[in-house]
């Protein structure tokens, strides 16, 4: 939502699911079941934060916080529809949902980056309090 166009922002939501819809005809779901699934793949379970201890910056896995977690998947799904190529935003949006609910497209790719940078800071989780 730009600038607080919560209008606009609502009719290129409903009709990024129309679009779902016509993109996935054969689904027995419904689009708005869609969107949470595609909502929960791109769900981040932890991230890394700085610490820094002794004059190092250390990478330190946490988890995140339930809402922080809707948050921040909601803002990927949105950046990276953005930076899709497109017509509508309402197009773009709709094929990134698509993308997550098939376990694709950039915003997946943030979330197992994410979890990558977390499991290769495992051994710096004592730092975490």
């Amino acid at each position: 939502m730009y600038d607080g166009k919560k209008s606009i922002a609502f009719e290129i939501f409903y009709t990024a699911l129309n679009n779902v819809k016509a993109k996935l005809p054969n689904e027995e779901k419904s689009p708005l079941e869609i969107w949470k699934q595609a909502l929960d793949n791109i769900t981040p379970l932890v991230e890394v934060k700085s610490r820094r201890i002794g004059g190092a910056t250390f990478q330190v896995p946490t988890e995140i916080r339930p809402d922080r977690k809707e948050s921040v998947s909601m803002k990927n799904m949105i950046a990276f529809s953005r930076k899709r190529g497109g017509k509508s935003m309402a197009d773009k949006l709709a094929a990134e949902i698509v993308d997550a609910f098939n376990n694709q497209g950039g915003a997946f790719k943030r979330k197992e980056d994410m979890h990558r940078m977390a499991e290769a800071n495992r051994a710096f989780a004592h730092f975490r309090f």
